[in-house]
């Protein structure tokens, strides 16, 4: 499941994120490590590339736009913008996620949704927590160098003029999480719903609990490496952070309440109770019960009966995803064609593991009668092409939401411009002045018009609405894929064995 964070820096050092990206620092402290002659370390493995910086580093881009247009002079001005993209830890294994595929994202994503700007983009192979998700780094210069190209998602002249400054508004961050779901969407990639995602509950005292904590181990760790002794624990972590952990690993591996209640009892002692519709978890070691909702959203009754829910589903999908079954080879058609008597003995066995497969197959999921296998069959069959259909209407729906978009922001921003044109003193001078203003206003108008348009929407409510239909979208996705992954898989067991039999038959008719 891919994430999104964003991060913006004061910083007027833009070579400070570069160094940052290249070698190695401390995780918590931020400093650089230095190897036995002083000099910093570089990272084992990583990958950068620079967009819009013509001939010059980032950080002289980003100090010639400074100058160019005048500013961050200021020491509060926000010089530069980060953006992470995680990735699922299991999409490497999985998915075929490599550093250069990520990569590659990474260069899309940002040429698509932060044009006109300065940019790093740097991929590297695991984070801190060393969970092995590969993940990527874009840093923008904050000033935008040229004009570009608006694009439906923009409300606001800053977000396409030249030398305008780049602000993540609340907005921007909606749409990009949007964007990202999208494009794991596109790539094959493990994603969850980014815009109704679960969140932990961190309480100040927890984020204090937790840097002391760490203090604290950081020294005990340092005199145990003074004593060319392993540390057993890097990172510190509270009460809370462990009974996450711990009901997080029993939630993912259960398709039912008691199932979970019974496993978190009996691996880590912990305890669950229920009252007024709220969960609450008793760890080993306290007497005194922790509510859900100060541990997390995912944690909660119905986030928890809602992931119960899915693991059953997808136990049942994985059944049909872990036996691959290959089609039954017409041995006597190949034969014909020229093929030896090695390829024949290749095919009988092939033949017979395929036909063990398809025998599994049938016998796991009760569907030996003929009949029960084409009622399947033809469910799937529905269910398939129910649900292409919704996502070809929700894909109409999203295009036709991103024009109504554009329409009605370049219409918005540019009736003033329309307005004046009328009381202008030389009106020629000013439509040549103003063509490109004038222009983009009457094709908006036109597409009103021709639309029956008289109202125009928020373009707040537009964006809202362009999100729910991409997790809807994504939903019918996941259906759709489902299905087409148990049909084709049904229809060549189906198929497979049609052919034995036939071949049998053959064969006693020769004998």
């Amino acid at each position: 499941m891919a994430t999104l964070k964003h991060i913006a820096s004061k910083n007027s050092d833009y070579t400070a994120i570069e160094a940052y990206l290249v070698y190695q620092h401390d995780a918590f402290t931020g400093k650089q490590l230095l190897d036995e002659h002083g000099k910093p370390k570089l990272r084992d493995s990583y990958l950068l590339d620079t967009l819009e910086c013509g001939d010059f580093s980032f950080a002289t881009a980003c100090l010639l736009a400074n100058r160019k247009y005048g500013k961050n002079t200021q020491r509060d001005d926000i010089k530069s913008h980060q953006y992470i993209i995680s990735f699922d830890p299991r999409d490497a294994a999985d998915n075929g996620l490599t550093m250069e595929k990520a990569q590659t994202l990474g260069l899309k994503f940002c040429e698509e949704n932060f044009p006109g700007h300065p940019a790093i983009v740097c991929t590297h192979p695991d984070g801190n927590n060393r969970s092995g998700n590969i993940h990527v780094h874009i840093v923008i210069g904050s000033i935008r160098i040229r004009e570009v190209e608006r694009k439906p998602y923009m409300q606001k002249p800053r977000d396409w003029r030249e030398g305008m400054k780049h602000s993540s508004t609340a907005q921007t961050m909606r749409h990009l999480r949007v964007e990202v779901m999208e494009l794991c969407e596109s790539a094959g990639l493990y994603q969850i719903d980014l815009l109704n995602g679960s969140k932990e509950r961190v309480s100040e005292a927890e984020y204090w609990a937790r840097r002391r904590g760490q203090l604290k181990l950081d020294r005990e760790n340092a005199v145990l490496t003074a004593a060319g002794q392993p540390p057993q624990q890097k990172k510190f972590e509270t009460v809370k952070d462990t009974l996450r952990k711990q009901i997080s690993s029993v939630l993912y591996r259960t398709t039912s309440f008691e199932d979970f209640s019974d496993k978190l009892m009996q691996q880590y002692g912990i305890a669950v109770k229920e009252s007024r519709g709220q969960l609450s978890y008793l760890p080993t070691g306290r007497t005194k019960f922790i509510r859900a909702k100060h541990l997390g959203d995912k944690f909660d009754k119905a986030a928890v009966l809602a992931t119960l829910q899915a693991n059953a589903e997808r136990k049942r999908t994985i059944q049909f995803k872990s036996d691959r079954i290959g089609k039954l080879v017409d041995i006597q058609a190949k034969l014909k064609q020229g093929k030896g008597i090695g390829y024949e003995r290749w095919a009988k066995k092939y033949n017979l593991k395929a036909m063990a497969q398809t025998l599994i197959l049938l016998q796991e999921n009760g569907l030996l009668n003929e009949d029960a296998l084409d009622q399947r069959i033809a469910e799937l069959d529905t269910k398939f092409h129910e649900s292409l259909t919704v996502v070809k209407d929700l894909e109409g729906r999203m295009k036709a939401n991103k024009e109504l978009r554009y329409h009605v922001a370049a219409y918005t921003s540019t009736k003033n411009i329309a307005q004046q044109l009328k009381a202008a003193k030389r009106p020629a001078a000013f439509e040549e002045q103003h063509r490109a203003e004038l222009t983009a206003y009457r094709t908006a108008a036109a597409y009103l018009k021709a639309n029956n348009i008289t109202k125009l929407a928020s373009p707040k409510k537009l964006e809202a609405e362009y999100a729910q239909l991409a997790s809807e979208k994504a939903k019918f996705y996941e259906q759709y894929k489902e299905a087409k992954e148990e049909l084709f898989k049904l229809k060549t067991a189906k198929q497979n064995v049609a052919s034995f039999f036939r071949e049998e038959e053959q064969t006693q008719q020769e004998r």
